[in-house]
């Protein structure tokens, strides 16, 4: 495992909200970061961020960790979310909280 894996992994295991991100919450690079960390502020649980365009070596390893393709992406709990569009419909739906409000095991 590479040293940016093992980073990525110990902040995912570290923090119980993780989003990484073009950006910072407070300023976002991309309408998509955007979304996302408006979402997570909404729900009202502190999380952790990585700016990948701050933070290049996170770019492309985020995108291999996880197989998916794009950024930002959302984890809570250890497990990977998805990006914008699935945590957007996820927070419409109410399914975001419920995963909040639910004590992991």
């Amino acid at each position: 495992m590479s040293d940016t894996n093992a980073a990525i992994k110990d902040l995912i295991e570290k923090n119980r909200v993780v989003v990484f991100m073009k950006g910072t919450p407070d300023q976002p690079q991309c309408g998509f970061s955007q979304r996302v960390a408006m979402i997570v502020k909404a729900l009202g649980v502190p999380f952790a961020s990585v700016d990948v365009i701050g933070q290049p070596e996170f770019r492309d390893a985020i995108k291999t960790y996880s197989n998916w393709p794009t950024i930002p992406q959302l984890y809570i709990d250890g497990a990977f979310v998805g990006g914008s569009d699935i945590a957007y419909e996820m927070y419409q739906s109410g399914e975001l909280q419920k995963m909040i409000d639910t004590k992991p095991a």
